[in-house]
């Protein structure tokens, strides 16, 4: 299995800029996909942005040109930095990924980080 742990988040005015990073640990060889997804109050959970251990990213319209996805293969992290942020970027931040486990896809969470931005 696979396991993350995020840090990075909280409170920036409208305009700033954070950094978000998530570590994973566990069966990390068998990671193919890992991203991040956001869930902003009263809505759904949706994806922010993915990166392949390829390098192929897959931006949302709303952050492209504001957020980049990096990834560090040799410390299984990836990072978010988020920059431009507006009040409607305020949601818990959850990192994902997406590995293989017994020849099946598997999807591993986690704990989610909050990112409140005051205009």
């Amino acid at each position: 299995q696979v396991q993350l742990v995020e840090s990075g988040g909280g409170l920036v005015q409208a305009g700033g800029s954070l950094r978000l990073s998530c570590a994973a640990s566990g069966s990390t060889n068998s990671i193919n996909t890992m991203g991040w997804y956001r869930q902003r109050p009263g809505k759904e959970r949706e994806l922010v942005v993915s990166i392949t251990s390829g390098g192929s990213t897959n931006y949302a319209d709303s952050v492209t040109g504001r957020f980049t996805i990096s990834r560090d293969n040799a410390k299984n992290t990836v990072y978010l930095q988020m920059n431009g942020l507006k009040p409607e970027d305020t949601a818990v931040y959850y990192c994902h990924s997406e590995y293989w486990r017994a020849g099946l896809r598997a999807n591993s969470w986690g704990q989610g980080t909050q990112v409140f931005v005051s205009s």
